[in-house]
């Protein structure tokens, strides 16, 4: 399956953030719910850290979906 792309325009993006800007969780609240619970992974590892910083070139998975970071144009 082939990941949906996430552009982002800086050097990288929270990922409570990115959930968001993906539209798979509705606000901060439900990003911090899922991360927290553990179902979400960046680079095929398990992150419980919201602020995580993710960049272009990272991999993150939730609900069976695969986002791939990519730098804005």
């Amino acid at each position: 399956m082939t990941p949906t792309e996430i552009p982002i325009a800086g050097e990288s993006i929270r990922l409570g953030q990115l959930l968001k800007f993906a539209s798979v969780v509705e606000d901060g609240a439900d990003a911090r719910a899922v991360i927290e619970a553990g179902e979400v992974e960046v680079n095929g590892e398990v992150d419980t850290r919201r602020g995580r910083q993710v960049r272009p070139g990272d991999t993150v998975r939730y609900a069976g979906e695969t986002f791939a970071v990519i730098q804005e144009l």
